[in-house]
Protein backbone atom coordinates (compact mmCIF):
# COMPACT_ATOMS: atom_id res chain seq x y z
CA UNK A 1 0.00 0.00 0.00
CA UNK A 2 1.33 3.30 -0.81
CA UNK A 3 2.05 6.03 2.19
CA UNK A 4 -0.66 8.83 0.95
CA UNK A 5 -3.24 5.85 0.84
CA UNK A 6 -2.33 5.20 4.28
CA UNK A 7 -2.11 8.11 5.76
CA UNK A 8 -4.23 10.13 3.41
CA UNK A 9 -3.92 12.61 1.05
CA UNK A 10 -4.01 16.66 1.02
CA UNK A 11 -7.74 17.90 2.00
CA UNK A 12 -8.90 19.65 -1.33
CA UNK A 13 -9.49 23.45 -0.67
CA UNK A 14 -6.73 24.08 1.93
CA UNK A 15 -4.75 27.12 0.85
CA UNK A 16 -1.59 26.86 3.70
CA UNK A 17 1.75 26.56 2.09
CA UNK A 18 2.56 22.73 0.64
CA UNK A 19 5.08 21.79 3.40
CA UNK A 20 2.90 22.47 6.14
CA UNK A 21 -0.41 21.02 4.16
CA UNK A 22 2.20 17.47 4.15
CA UNK A 23 3.28 17.69 7.97
CA UNK A 24 -0.49 18.07 8.98
CA UNK A 25 -1.09 14.83 7.15
CA UNK A 26 1.63 12.96 9.07
CA UNK A 27 1.00 14.72 12.39
CA UNK A 28 -2.52 13.57 12.05
CA UNK A 29 -1.57 9.64 11.05
CA UNK A 30 0.71 9.97 14.32
CA UNK A 31 -2.07 11.11 16.96
CA UNK A 32 -4.24 8.95 15.50
CA UNK A 33 -2.72 6.12 15.47
CA UNK A 34 -1.75 5.44 11.99
CA UNK A 35 1.67 5.79 12.31
CA UNK A 36 3.47 4.35 15.63
CA UNK A 37 6.40 4.75 17.23
CA UNK A 38 9.50 3.46 15.28
CA UNK A 39 7.55 2.85 11.61
CA UNK A 40 9.64 4.34 8.51
CA UNK A 41 8.67 7.51 6.68
CA UNK A 42 9.42 7.02 3.15
CA UNK A 43 12.31 8.82 1.22
CA UNK A 44 11.96 12.23 0.71
CA UNK A 45 11.74 11.74 -3.58
CA UNK A 46 9.01 9.14 -2.69
CA UNK A 47 6.99 11.35 -0.95
CA UNK A 48 7.68 13.79 -3.47
CA UNK A 49 6.42 11.56 -6.38
CA UNK A 50 2.92 10.58 -4.36
CA UNK A 51 2.02 14.00 -2.96
CA UNK A 52 3.15 15.66 -6.56
CA UNK A 53 5.70 18.31 -4.63
CA UNK A 54 9.37 19.34 -4.82
CA UNK A 55 12.28 17.79 -2.76
CA UNK A 56 12.68 20.83 -0.82
CA UNK A 57 8.76 20.71 0.15
CA UNK A 58 9.41 17.49 1.70
CA UNK A 59 12.93 18.01 3.43
CA UNK A 60 11.42 21.27 4.74
CA UNK A 61 8.00 19.76 5.79
CA UNK A 62 9.95 16.90 7.54
CA UNK A 63 12.49 19.02 9.57
CA UNK A 64 10.11 20.84 10.64
CA UNK A 65 8.35 17.26 12.45
CA UNK A 66 12.00 16.27 13.32
CA UNK A 67 12.09 19.90 14.95
CA UNK A 68 9.16 19.46 17.10
CA UNK A 69 9.76 15.57 18.24
CA UNK A 70 7.54 13.84 15.75
CA UNK A 71 10.21 12.21 14.21
CA UNK A 72 13.63 11.38 14.37
CA UNK A 73 16.35 10.60 11.32
CA UNK A 74 18.82 7.73 11.70
CA UNK A 75 22.27 8.07 10.21
CA UNK A 76 22.28 5.83 7.14
CA UNK A 77 18.46 4.19 8.13
CA UNK A 78 15.76 6.85 7.55
CA UNK A 79 13.61 8.79 9.55
CA UNK A 80 11.13 7.05 11.46
CA UNK A 81 8.42 8.03 14.23
CA UNK A 82 10.01 9.35 17.47
CA UNK A 83 9.32 6.79 20.32
CA UNK A 84 10.59 8.88 23.29
CA UNK A 85 9.84 12.30 24.34
CA UNK A 86 12.33 15.04 22.09
CA UNK A 87 12.72 18.46 23.19
CA UNK A 88 13.63 21.11 20.57
CA UNK A 89 16.55 22.93 21.63
CA UNK A 90 15.81 25.93 18.73
CA UNK A 91 12.18 26.39 20.15
CA UNK A 92 11.52 28.33 23.20
CA UNK A 93 7.92 26.59 24.67
CA UNK A 94 7.05 25.04 28.26
CA UNK A 95 6.93 21.59 29.38
CA UNK A 96 2.76 21.39 29.05
CA UNK A 97 3.38 22.65 25.28
CA UNK A 98 6.14 19.72 24.44
CA UNK A 99 3.88 17.24 25.63
CA UNK A 100 0.84 18.50 24.09
CA UNK A 101 2.23 19.02 20.97
CA UNK A 102 3.06 14.96 21.08
CA UNK A 103 -0.39 13.89 22.18
CA UNK A 104 0.50 13.21 25.54
CA UNK A 105 -1.09 14.84 28.73
CA UNK A 106 1.38 17.33 30.91
CA UNK A 107 0.69 17.14 34.66
CA UNK A 108 2.56 18.58 38.24
CA UNK A 109 2.76 17.17 41.66
CA UNK A 110 3.59 20.46 43.45
CA UNK A 111 6.40 20.35 46.27
CA UNK A 112 6.04 23.58 47.01
CA UNK A 113 5.36 27.32 45.89
CA UNK A 114 6.72 30.40 48.13
CA UNK A 115 7.12 33.65 47.81
CA UNK A 116 10.46 34.96 48.60
CA UNK A 117 13.54 37.58 48.20
CA UNK A 118 16.05 36.53 46.05
CA UNK A 119 19.42 34.26 47.59
CA UNK A 120 22.96 35.72 45.57
CA UNK A 121 22.57 33.56 43.27
CA UNK A 122 19.08 33.90 41.98
CA UNK A 123 20.26 37.91 41.83
CA UNK A 124 23.09 37.53 39.95
CA UNK A 125 20.79 35.05 37.03
CA UNK A 126 18.33 37.47 37.33
CA UNK A 127 19.74 40.48 37.35
CA UNK A 128 17.75 41.32 40.80
CA UNK A 129 19.07 43.91 43.83
CA UNK A 130 19.31 42.27 47.04
CA UNK A 131 16.04 41.78 48.81
CA UNK A 132 13.76 41.83 45.84
CA UNK A 133 10.93 39.65 45.33
CA UNK A 134 10.85 36.58 43.92
CA UNK A 135 8.84 33.56 43.13
CA UNK A 136 10.13 29.61 43.86
CA UNK A 137 7.99 26.59 42.36
CA UNK A 138 9.22 23.43 42.70
CA UNK A 139 7.25 20.40 40.83
CA UNK A 140 7.55 17.20 39.23
CA UNK A 141 6.71 17.42 35.79
CA UNK A 142 4.49 14.03 34.20
CA UNK A 143 3.62 13.14 30.74
CA UNK A 144 0.69 10.56 30.45
CA UNK A 145 1.05 10.41 34.60
CA UNK A 146 4.87 9.06 33.97
CA UNK A 147 7.61 11.40 36.35
CA UNK A 148 9.68 13.02 33.72
CA UNK A 149 11.15 16.09 35.24
CA UNK A 150 11.87 17.86 38.06
CA UNK A 151 11.65 21.66 37.77
CA UNK A 152 12.96 24.04 39.82
CA UNK A 153 12.14 27.69 39.11
CA UNK A 154 12.94 31.32 40.56
CA UNK A 155 10.08 33.95 38.79
CA UNK A 156 11.24 37.71 39.35
CA UNK A 157 8.42 39.39 41.74
CA UNK A 158 7.29 41.54 38.87
CA UNK A 159 6.41 39.34 36.76
CA UNK A 160 3.46 37.65 38.13
CA UNK A 161 0.81 38.68 40.98
CA UNK A 162 1.09 36.24 43.55
CA UNK A 163 2.66 32.34 43.55
CA UNK A 164 -1.66 31.49 43.33
CA UNK A 165 -1.62 32.89 39.81
CA UNK A 166 0.31 29.55 38.97
CA UNK A 167 -1.96 26.43 38.41
CA UNK A 168 -0.65 23.98 35.87
CA UNK A 169 1.15 25.65 33.83
CA UNK A 170 3.96 28.42 34.57
CA UNK A 171 4.60 29.86 31.30
CA UNK A 172 0.41 30.41 30.62
CA UNK A 173 0.44 32.35 33.52
CA UNK A 174 3.49 34.18 32.63
CA UNK A 175 1.11 35.06 29.26
CA UNK A 176 -1.60 36.51 31.42
CA UNK A 177 0.35 38.78 33.77
CA UNK A 178 1.84 40.01 29.89
CA UNK A 179 5.31 38.37 31.24
CA UNK A 180 5.87 34.91 28.76
CA UNK A 181 9.91 34.92 27.92
CA UNK A 182 10.32 35.17 24.26
CA UNK A 183 13.81 34.67 24.18
CA UNK A 184 16.24 32.27 26.71
CA UNK A 185 19.66 31.02 27.68
CA UNK A 186 20.19 27.70 28.09
CA UNK A 187 22.74 25.24 29.67
CA UNK A 188 22.85 21.20 29.28
CA UNK A 189 25.12 18.92 30.99
CA UNK A 190 24.80 15.28 31.76
CA UNK A 191 24.33 14.51 35.68
CA UNK A 192 24.02 11.99 37.88
CA UNK A 193 20.51 11.95 40.13
CA UNK A 194 21.47 11.87 44.20
CA UNK A 195 19.04 9.72 46.39
CA UNK A 196 16.17 12.53 47.09
CA UNK A 197 16.09 13.27 43.02
CA UNK A 198 16.20 9.81 42.11
CA UNK A 199 13.10 8.89 44.43
CA UNK A 200 11.00 12.03 43.25
CA UNK A 201 11.55 10.47 39.75
CA UNK A 202 10.72 6.76 40.14
CA UNK A 203 14.53 5.56 39.05
CA UNK A 204 17.64 4.29 41.04
CA UNK A 205 20.45 7.25 42.77
CA UNK A 206 23.22 7.84 40.55
CA UNK A 207 20.78 7.18 36.87
CA UNK A 208 21.90 9.25 34.48
CA UNK A 209 19.40 12.56 33.75
CA UNK A 210 20.01 15.78 31.83
CA UNK A 211 20.10 18.98 33.90
CA UNK A 212 18.42 22.08 31.71
CA UNK A 213 19.33 25.81 33.34
CA UNK A 214 17.38 28.24 31.50
CA UNK A 215 17.42 32.21 31.71
CA UNK A 216 14.12 33.59 30.20
CA UNK A 217 13.60 37.13 29.13
CA UNK A 218 10.96 39.27 28.24
CA UNK A 219 10.81 41.41 25.17
CA UNK A 220 12.12 44.46 27.19
CA UNK A 221 15.07 42.57 28.12
CA UNK A 222 14.27 42.27 31.76
CA UNK A 223 14.98 39.05 33.12
CA UNK A 224 11.80 36.49 33.88
CA UNK A 225 12.67 32.98 35.19
CA UNK A 226 15.98 31.55 35.97
CA UNK A 227 15.14 27.44 35.65
CA UNK A 228 16.87 24.24 36.76
CA UNK A 229 15.41 20.80 35.39
CA UNK A 230 16.35 17.73 35.92
CA UNK A 231 14.98 15.44 33.43
CA UNK A 232 15.39 11.59 32.93
CA UNK A 233 17.78 10.55 31.05
CA UNK A 234 15.98 7.93 29.80
CA UNK A 235 13.00 8.80 28.57
CA UNK A 236 13.63 11.83 27.53
CA UNK A 237 15.79 13.84 23.93
CA UNK A 238 17.10 16.77 23.32
CA UNK A 239 17.49 17.39 19.43
CA UNK A 240 18.84 20.52 17.91
CA UNK A 241 18.49 20.96 13.76
CA UNK A 242 21.42 22.43 12.73
CA UNK A 243 21.81 24.33 9.09
CA UNK A 244 25.11 26.14 7.58
CA UNK A 245 22.19 27.93 4.53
Amino acid sequence: MAFSDEVGRFREGNAAPLYLQLQQVIREAIDGGILNQGDAIPAERDLAVEYDVSRITVRKAIGGLVEDGLLTRRRGAGTFVAGRVEKSFSKLSSFSEDMAARGKTASSSWISRVASTVNPEESMALGLSPGAPVFRFQRIRHADNEPMALELSAIAGYCLPSVEAVEDSLYSALDKAGSRPVRALQRLRAVPFGPDHAKMLGVDAGHAGLLIERRGFRRDGRAVEFTRSYYRGDAYDFVAELSDL
